[in-house]
C-alpha cells in the first residue's frame, strides 16, 4: 500500500523559508519519479516540482529559483526547499508519486506577517 506522509509545514514570514519532508512507505522509492503539489484555498490542486528516477529537478514557473526539490532514497523520503515564501505560497502542500497518482495527506504552509 502506497503511503505518503508529508511534515514541516507551519508559519513563516514572507521572505522566510520552510523545508517540507515526504517519506515514503510501500513501494520501491528509488524506482519512481515523485513530486510535491499545493493546492491554495479556492484553486485547483497544481504540481509545482517534480523529481525524476535519476535526481532531475523540474519546476513551475513561478516557483523556479525559490523552491528546491531533493530526494534521498536511502531514507525514502523526498523534500523541498522553499525560500523567498511569498504570501500567494500559502496553501496546503502535499507529496506526489506520479505513476498511480497517489497524493499524500498535505500539510498547511501559510505565509503571513
Amino acid at each position: 500500500q502506497v503511503q505518503l506522509v508529508e511534515s514541516g509545514g507551519g508559519l513563516a514570514q514572507p521572505g522566510g523559508s520552510l523545508r517540507l519532508s515526504c517519506a515514503a512507505s510501500g513501494f520501491t522509492f528509488s524506482s519512481y519519479a515523485v513530486g510535491w503539489g499545493r493546492q491554495a484555498p479556492g484553486k485547483q490542486r497544481e504540481l509545482v516540482a517534480g523529481i525524476s528516477i535519476g535526481g532531475t529537478a523540474n519546476y513551475v514557473d513561478s516557483v523556479k529559483g525559490r523552491f528546491t526539490i531533493s530526494r534521498d532514497n536511502a531514507k525514502n523520503t523526498v523534500y523541498v526547499q522553499m525560500n523567498s515564501l511569498k504570501p500567494e505560497n500559502t496553501a496546503v502542500y502535499y507529496c506526489h508519486r506520479y505513476a498511480g497518482k497517489h497524493w499524500g495527506q498535505g500539510t498547511q504552509v501559510t505565509v503571513s506577517s
